[in-house]
């Protein structure tokens, strides 16, 4: 019996570091509104050219575990992705999340009356690869825009 014992402590254990370790994956709010605050710094020295290719590189420096930079311009036109450099150049005005939220439609509603706010929709986490809530903070930079979203379950 002491050694069922063990092994369930042993168990549990395993399964209580694996929960902190990916815990531990996952970025805070506070990190992704750090991360925001960098990508528009980083616009404002090097201009916005440079800023969104380094943003859409996985090793330009501004992608860190779920958290990516996206940027785009009042049209919907996807300037930079941290994540997913494939949707640069396309319109994603009429993109929806699962439940037919509009978040680059509602991101330029927000910044054509304020220079930031955030949103909340749902949308795949890059390292879970599961629909998930997610909350973006959303910041103009000069005539475009760029957000940086955290999961929030």
């Amino acid at each position: 019996m002491p050694r069922l014992i063990r092994a369930t402590v042993a168990m549990s254990v395993a399964l209580m570091c694996a929960g902190a370790a990916f815990a531990g994956d996952r970025a805070s709010k506070e990190e992704a509104k750090a991360l925001l605050d960098k990508a528009v710094a980083h616009a404002k020295d090097v201009g916005t050219g440079k800023a969104f290719a380094d943003f859409s590189r996985r090793d330009g420096g501004f992608v860190d575990r779920d958290l990516y930079v996206y940027c785009a311009d009042m049209q919907g036109n996807l300037l930079a992705h941290g994540d997913n450099p494939n949707l640069i150049g396309k319109n994603l005005m009429e993109l929806k999340d699962p439940d037919g939220f509009q978040p680059v439609k509602e991101a330029i509603r927000i910044l054509s009356g304020a220079d930031a706010g955030t949103l909340n929709l749902k949308w795949p986490n890059p390292v879970t690869k599961k629909i998930e809530p997610k909350s973006v903070f959303l910041s103009k930079v000069k005539n475009d825009w760029c957000g940086v979203g955290y999961y929030t379950s």
